[in-house]
């Protein structure tokens, strides 16, 4: 009767363990173990790049990104807040944890000495931008020899063009705090043509009545992850099972199509580097 009494009673203190050990890790996830502020995700975002992250007509914040980071913050049990961040300084805000991630980040070896990096959900590349009808031809980047450049600053459309200064190739080139700028001055014929990455390119240029076209597209060699606090690692394996979770169900092949109109991310489930 004892042993059988000390064996139920063993059962009860294993149970109430097991049970101890979920609620203190659901209390740790949700509280200090992942994020910043309990219960939410905080977002360092530059919104004003569409179609990845802006305001549209009504005042709404959408954009490839938002849409993501929505998803992926609903696998976790947590509710996202977007913080708009000046380009320049999204990364530093990571590290005085004015926020938990920062997205829509190029992935470079420079980055990940300072930063963590989840798996990268979509790729992208290097394109040149004219207007319509502007008759500049552009074979190789080389060829923007002579015309006036625009780019967004602190890019990877910057690197391009250090890039490409440094081989020797001369031309005039303009740095804008946000793409929005670019576009706006190659319209005014202010400047003959904009470097940025292809996803934007082709949102500008696909629009209707869009006075833009893509004149040179490079190889797609550009991985775009979302960036963490160097050694955040906890919230970074989370975030990558949240969006293994995503591919796997086909909800981020659902948002590349519902914003792009075509499948931006299936490549990097075959690739080496996700």
């Amino acid at each position: 009767m004892k042993n059988s009494r000390q064996k139920k009673y063993s059962i009860l203190l294993m149970v109430l363990s097991i049970v101890n050990i979920f609620f203190i890790g659901c209390v740790r996830y949700n509280q200090h173990g992942l994020t910043i502020e309990k219960d939410i995700l905080s977002v360092g975002v530059e919104i004003g790049y569409p179609p990845m992250e802006y305001y549209d007509n009504d005042g709404n914040l959408v954009g490839f990104d938002i849409e993501l980071v929505k998803a992926l913050a609903d696998r976790l049990g947590l509710k996202a807040k977007f913080i708009d961040v000046a380009w320049e300084g999204i990364l530093a805000g990571l590290n005085t944890n004015k926020y938990d991630i920062a997205i829509n980040i190029t992935v470079l070896p420079e980055r990940q000495k300072r930063y963590n990096f989840t798996k990268p959900y979509i790729d992208s590349s290097m394109t040149i931008v004219a207007l319509k009808g502007s008759n500049i031809k552009i074979e190789k980047p080389e060829d923007i020899m002579g015309y006036s450049v625009c780019y967004q600053g602190d890019t990877t459309a910057q690197y391009f063009t250090d890039k490409l200064l440094n081989q020797g190739i001369n031309f005039i080139y303009f740095s804008y705090d946000k793409i929005i700028y670019c576009f706006t001055e190659l319209a005014l014929k202010r400047v003959d043509l904009i470097i940025v990455d292809n996803i934007v390119a082709f949102d500008y240029a696909g629009k209707e009545n869009s006075p833009y076209e893509v004149v040179w597209q490079g190889a797609s060699d550009e991985y775009i992850a979302i960036c963490l606090k160097k050694g955040n690692d906890a919230l970074t394996n989370a975030l990558n099972n949240a969006l293994d979770e995503l591919f796997d169900d086909g909800i981020l092949l659902q948002i590349s199509q519902n914003i792009f109109n075509r499948d931006l991310v299936s490549s990097l489930r075959n690739d080496l580097r996700y």
